[in-house]
């Protein structure tokens, strides 16, 4: 899905975690059915780590779930607890972000595709999620 790179900005419900993170206009996000993601209603697009930048002292509110592999760090705020970004276990090179998470105004389409967490392997060879974070260089 081609779409002109923007800003977005974004965070947790609080807004004591906030962040930015360059990314098209038009995304496709990830709706997973993995124990975890199924559990929080999570639906993300993912990023190259570099596109990402948490702003100001977001990291002190920050804690880390892991589980399983321990690969995927599920952040979320302290405070509030929502997840609005977090390392995921098919990227963890990028950053997958929380669509409703992005402040409004700079998501012009969220195109959603499912991801069948729970048989994770076989999901994952057919997705293609592990290109979502490599550069467009």
């Amino acid at each position: 899905m081609e779409s002109d790179m923007v800003m977005h900005n974004g965070g947790c419900h609080c807004r004591r975690v906030r962040w930015r993170v360059q990314a098209p206009s038009s995304v496709v996000a990830w709706n997973c059915n993995c124990s975890d993601c199924s559990m929080r209603g999570n639906t993300h697009f993912i990023v190259p780590s570099g596109m990402f930048e948490l702003l100001g002292d977001s990291r002190e509110f920050l804690s880390t779930y892991t589980f399983g592999t321990h690969t995927a760090k599920h952040t979320f705020c302290k405070f509030c607890g929502i997840t609005s970004f977090y390392i995921p276990r098919s990227n963890p090179d990028g950053v997958a972000v929380t669509f409703r998470c992005v402040d409004a105004g700079t998501l012009t389409h969220v195109e959603i595709k499912h991801y069948d967490g729970r048989n994770w392997e076989s999901s994952y060879k057919q997705t293609g999620i592990a290109s979502c974070s490599q550069g467009t260089d």
